[in-house]
């Protein structure tokens, strides 16, 4: 979905929202489960299912986002002064449960308690110390098949890889959750410490390999290059951070022979680049594909 662009109203839309609770699911990571009549019109794809996620600076009861001024918004908000505007940051819908009207999210705690990879975000810091009651605004899908899902592979696959680091680790769970029986999946997990290991439930066949960083051990590229994979037609779902991903993509394809068509890679992160960065580049023309 394309946050420069207004919401089509046959496909995506404004959602209030409001945490209705929070659960701490090892040192990375936490989830936050929002609420609220507002989410009554939310439908999710499943999957990788992304959206955008408006949150309000301290001191602020709600997000400041200009939604009067229509197919405008966007241009409107950048129009704001960075300190009041609503924080904008994309994420991916972990679970939905339509009849409760109630989304959860997967928050990483980049830079706060026992995550130490970095200074934390203007994000995490506010997911780790979101109450419920805190009020934010979701802008996502209207309609369950829409453009914000990602993950899509072809009639004739005969087994999954997914490549990922604990940023699209919620949506490695929903793909798993998603995949037929039948059609088995290879996966790689990169994750801080061990404790952020998470009990994922996918098709027979099904192996899961959790790369933990605190215990030395190899990277994503270098434990998928390391691999014995399956024969067969691959599907690749590739996410993280940008440079570990155009690793992986480059290897599949240029090594392993993958065709190109078959590798879905997002770079959903990149280090050293705050998302504002991100965002620039891609407005401007100059983001890598990967990002």
């Amino acid at each position: 979905m394309s946050s420069a662009s207004a919401p089509e109203a046959a496909e995506f839309g404004f959602f209030g929202a409001a945490v209705v609770r929070t659960a701490r699911l090892g040192p990375t990571l936490l989830r936050i489960t929002f609420g609220g009549e507002g989410l009554r019109g939310f439908r999710s794809g499943g999957r990788d299912q992304s959206f955008s996620l408006f949150l309000p600076h301290p001191g602020q009861d709600a997000p400041v986002l200009p939604l009067e001024a229509g197919d405008g918004w966007y241009a409107a908000w950048r129009a704001l002064d960075p300190a009041v505007a609503a924080v904008m940051r994309s994420y991916t819908v972990r679970a939905h449960r339509p009849g409760q009207a109630e989304v959860d999210v997967d928050f990483a705690l980049h830079g706060i308690g026992t995550e130490v990879s970095g200074p934390a975000g203007p994000a995490a810091r506010w997911a780790a110390g979101a109450r419920p009651g805190d009020r934010v605004v979701l802008l996502g899908p209207a309609v369950e098949d829409n453009r914000s899902v990602g993950f899509r592979p072809p009639a004739d696959t005969e087994w999954v890889l997914l490549a990922a680091d604990e940023t699209a680790l919620p949506a490695v769970g929903s793909v798993l959750e998603s995949l037929p029986e039948g059609l088995p999946a290879r996966v790689f997990v990169s994750v801080p410490y061990a404790a952020d290991v998470q009990e994922l439930a996918g098709p027979p066949g099904t192996r899961i390999t959790w790369l933990v960083r605190e215990a030395g051990g190899p990277g994503l590229p270098e434990a998928v290059r390391a691999a014995d994979l399956p024969a067969g037609r691959p599907y690749a779902w590739l996410a993280g951070e940008a440079g570990a991903v155009r690793a992986l993509r480059r290897h599949l394809v240029g090594e392993r022979g993958a065709d190109r068509r078959s590798v879905r890679f997002s770079g959903y992160w990149r280090r050293g680049a705050s998302e504002e960065q991100l965002r620039a580049e891609a407005a401007t023309g100059t983001a890598d594909p990967t990002d």
